[in-house]
């Protein structure tokens, strides 16, 4: 099982889960996408090259058909990357194939990128966002904003612009082959987690991206918020150890 955080985050953010499936026993990899936490910088970032790096990281591994389980904008590399390899599962939280860039969060992440993220540096300002993360409060989500504070060098938020837009069938239009069938593979198991008061991907967009997959699943927390895996960890966890079963059965 690989577990790929989102934007701005780093490999603790599915820590919850990466513990559960350590203690199941089950294989399990997470790790920093490039430009986040301890991973190199690159001048120029792309889908493709979080794609390459997945791929040389299973394979330095000796690892095949992974169970990938993405948050956020860790979804569309997911995405991206079971085009072109073979997956045993997709679980893919709060994240999907368009519309991750609401109005308000590129004027956003562009204020950050030019500084606003030095406000960071200030206890208070750190104290104020964690806050701000959850409405929920108990060990588990106390120890995600711990670990996962938002970055104050620019690279996460270069890394951002990738996503910017990112629309996973507009990128294959003009690739339907000849044979008249879809120019994307999705016929995978797949379990969609959602939470109701996450502004950024809600139940409508899970239950549509649910339906994309013949063996699709979606899984609705309605009190969660965008950090779902680390504010209800026990209900992803059990809804994991379920899908994993049905997936590798």
């Amino acid at each position: 099982m690989v577990f790929l955080h989102g934007g701005l985050g780093n490999r603790f953010n599915l820590r919850s889960q990466y513990e559960f499936a350590v203690a199941q026993g089950w294989g399990a990899i997470a790790y920093d996408l490039a430009g986040h936490g301890q991973s190199s910088l690159y001048p120029r970032y792309s889908i493709g090259r979080h794609c390459r790096d997945l791929t040389r990281l299973l394979r330095h591994f000796h690892r095949h058909r992974p169970i990938l389980f993405a948050h956020s904008y860790g979804v569309p590399i997911a995405l991206e990357w079971c085009q072109q390899q073979r997956v045993a599962g997709l679980v893919l939280v709060a994240g999907g194939t368009h519309d991750l860039d609401p109005w308000w969060k590129v004027p956003l992440m562009q204020s950050l990128a030019w500084g606003g993220r030095h406000l960071f540096r200030l206890p208070w300002m750190r104290r104020a966002i964690a806050q701000l993360s959850s409405e929920h409060s108990h060990a588990t989500i106390d120890r995600f904003t711990a670990e996962s504070p938002l970055p104050v060098h620019a690279h996460p938020y270069d890394a951002l612009r990738i996503f910017w837009g990112y629309n996973f069938f507009a990128r294959r239009v003009g690739l339907r082959p000849a044979s008249g069938q879809r120019s994307w593979q999705l016929s995978y198991p797949a379990l969609i987690i959602s939470g109701g008061q996450d502004p950024m991907f809600t139940e409508a967009m899970g239950a549509a991206l649910a339906q994309h997959f013949p063996a699709g699943r979606h899984l609705h927390i309605e009190p969660a918020g965008h950090l779902v895996m680390a504010e209800f960890p026990d209900v992803v966890n059990g809804a994991l150890a379920e899908f994993r079963w049905g997936a590798i059965a």
